[in-house]
């Protein structure tokens, strides 16, 4: 019943339309990382997965399989980033809605802002170059896990998902270190982070009906066990 609401769903709905990028309104407060940096940890940079009691049930449900083969996978089946309004395409919305600050050009282009990474504690000013926004599921990670087997409207939709927490601006260096890596693998650097990370990708997971593999089944339930740590 899970597996057909989910893939329902995924194909009814469409791709998040007419979002207003935010910006951030929490006073600054003084930390360890700055007031500037403070403030933006603070805030909830991607759509709150459930707590961690309903993410356990979630990853108790998961189908633990070995990996699909890599066969036939590219990047470009999986369509991203896609207009979201105007000229304001997933990667803007993401960018105005993760930042500090935010200044936009007339193109919905972040020319200005701060970050904050969630998955290290960066703090980055200049969204071109320093600032990736992650998959926190991997379109590679998903293809090993099932998405070789959808259709292009699925695979656009999990590529742009505002809904889900699967999509958060983090700092470049971190997004690459990460690459395509289950959590067995790579890890936040934060451990702070590990909580909602865990939670997020448990979630996203369970959305959209992927597979896990038992290492990562494993460390995911480390995870989030830190949630009550």
């Amino acid at each position: 019943m899970r597996r057909t609401y989910a893939r329902f769903a995924l194909v009814a709905a469409a791709v998040a339309t007419l979002l207003t990028p935010v910006t951030a309104t929490t006073p600054a407060v003084a930390g360890p990382l700055g007031p500037t940096a403070s403030a933006a940890l603070a805030r909830r940079d991607l759509p709150q997965p459930p707590p961690a009691d309903v993410v356990r049930k979630e990853l108790d449900e998961l189908t633990v399989a070995a990996p699909h083969s890599m066969t036939g996978y590219s990047r470009s089946k999986f369509p991203h980033w896609v207009t979201q309004y105007g000229n304001c395409d997933t990667r803007e919305v993401v960018l105005a809605r993760d930042g500090q600050d935010v200044v936009q050009d007339d193109q919905c282009r972040a020319a200005a802002g701060v970050w904050v990474s969630a998955y290290d504690g960066k703090v980055s000013t200049r969204p071109s170059s320093e600032v990736d926004i992650d998959h926190v599921v991997p379109l590679a990670n998903a293809w090993r896990s099932g998405a070789d087997r959808w259709d292009t409207a699925i695979r656009r939709k999990f590529a742009n998902d505002l809904d889900s927490p699967q999509l958060i601006a983090v700092s470049a260096s971190s997004n690459r270190q990460k690459g395509d890596q289950s959590p067995d693998q790579w890890v936040p650097p934060l451990r702070s982070f590990w909580c909602t990370y865990g939670r997020a990708w448990t979630h996203v997971k369970y959305v959209y009906g992927l597979n896990i593999t038992e290492a990562e089944k494993n460390m995911l339930a480390e995870m989030v066990d830190t949630c009550s740590a």
